[in-house]
């Protein structure tokens, strides 16, 4: 079913003018959302990627006092392009930013790697920060930067700083999901950037082990990157670390104390993931160790291990030994699903919208972003050149059968992501099914 049209309301931003797609929707006395947040506090800064969009001329442009009134008049709870059938509100968006990883983890690809997308397929930094900025305007809170291994990428410092930018607009978290391996190098730069969060991979303590799993070293440098963090935490950097544990039976479920035993001193979450199926990573249900029998095993040593309160939108359920300042968490996305509450978009390195991890179904917001530039990439001169194609429209100079103006491209954009979000399914298929189900690489998703 297609959505209504969105009306748009237009605020003035020094010289230029940008454009909000908003419904029109009953005066609310809910808070604001960030978008209309991000409407009314909007800079020139922040519009580098927004190209300006028709308005009326001369006397017809209304106040900045009565256009910011009108945004808090006309502001929504949530984005109804971001809400699904079952009335889930995805405010969080994951944006796979590589598909190159510098590991060769047994879970997620084949040794010899995989086939990679040519470098013209892949999003350009300026459509990271456009998408990011897209769906921010529509009530995105948290995004999160994977890959592949993000910190491979070249421009991945001035990328973050630029993503990092959109906090004026909303934006209150920025996130990476990393191996670690080259992280502390980088680390104060991210910090700076506005990075508020580190998921970091880590499947096994020992070297040898590491070098097994991930058929590669560097078990030391991803210990230096953890102390790292925790390091500046201690300064009051408040970079909420998680560490993320695939448990393989037969392989490192004999990891799982020692990881619980992180925490006696350290104020880290471990997640113990419970292996799932994905293209080229032999997966078997004789391999799979469950969450209930991790917490067996858990319970065994520390029998006063304890429920924590989870929060509504968490992937993992949380224990806690006591006395410990570490926590423990337990994605179980193969035996208890957390479909209902779900709240995650993740956008492939190759420009598609991926509504859930296990599902199949995708659509190129890539090809629709660069429908009018012949479909070759974006850069900033790209940008440029639309931004001076559309400034030539608003004046008269542009000939009747050019292109899309930008704000109906942005539109048909909204549209598109509207239309994959309602067609969400309830909950992804169940295990029996997965096992069988064609799907990317884990690495060409996005962590």
């Amino acid at each position: 079913m297609l959505l209504r049209p969105a009306s748009r309301t237009t605020i003035r931003s020094g010289d230029n003018l940008c454009v909000r797609s908003r419904r029109k929707l009953p005066r609310s006395t809910r808070q604001i959302s960030s978008a209309a947040t991000a409407a009314v506090g909007e800079d020139e800064s922040s519009i580098h990627y927004r190209l300006p969009v028709n308005t009326p001329s001369g006397n017809d442009l209304e106040p900045a006092s009565t256009t910011r009134w009108e945004a808090i008049k006309t502001a929504k709870p949530f984005s109804s392009f971001l809400t699904d059938n079952f009335n889930r509100q995805h405010d969080y968006l994951r944006i796979s930013v590589t598909e190159r990883c510098n590991l060769r983890c047994l879970y997620c690809m084949p040794e010899e790697g995989v086939p990679l997308s040519p470098p013209a397929h892949l999003l350009t930094s300026p459509e990271i920060h456009y998408l990011a900025s897209l769906f921010v305007s529509q009530g995105v809170t948290k995004i999160r930067l994977t890959g592949g291994e993000p910190t491979v990428r070249r421009d991945i410092l001035p990328l973050m700083h630029s993503i990092g930018s959109l906090r004026r607009h909303g934006l209150r978290e920025l996130c990476l999901t990393t191996n670690g391996i080259s992280l502390y190098r980088k680390l104060d730069s991210m910090v700076e950037a506005g990075l508020t969060g580190v998921n970091l991979s880590l499947d096994t303590l020992d070297p040898f082990q590491f070098q097994i799993m991930t058929r590669r070293k560097g078990l030391d440098a991803v210990m230096k990157s953890i102390d790292r963090i925790l390091e500046m935490n201690r300064l009051g950097a408040g970079i909420k670390l998680k560490i993320n544990c695939v448990v393989m039976r037969g392989i490192n479920e004999r990891e799982i104390l020692p990881f619980v035993e992180m925490g006696r001193d350290k104020e880290v979450e471990v997640r113990f993931i419970e292996y799932m199926p994905f293209d080229g990573n032999k997966w078997s249900k004789g391999k799979m160790l469950s969450y209930g029998e991790m917490l067996d095993i858990i319970r065994e040593k520390y029998p006063g291990l304890r429920k924590i309160q989870d929060h509504k939108n968490d992937t993992s359920k949380t224990y806690q030994v006591p006395g410990f300042p570490g926590r423990v968490g337990f994605i179980t996305s193969m035996t208890h699903n957390f479909c209902g509450t779900c709240n995650r978009l993740r956008i492939t390195s190759d420009g598609n919208l991926k509504v859930c991890l296990f599902g199949n179904s995708e659509v190129s917001l890539r090809d629709l972003l660069r429908k009018d530039n012949s479909g070759n990439p974006l850069d900033e001169e790209a940008f440029e050149a639309l931004k001076e194609v559309e400034m030539n429209r608003q004046q008269g100079l542009a000939g009747p059968n050019g292109p899309m103006s930008w704000a109906e491209r942005e539109n048909e954009l909204l549209e598109v992501i509207g239309m994959a979000v309602k067609r969400k399914k309830e909950r992804h298929a169940g295990m029996g099914e997965l096992e069988n189900m064609k799907n990317r690489p884990m690495i060409l998703i996005g962590g």
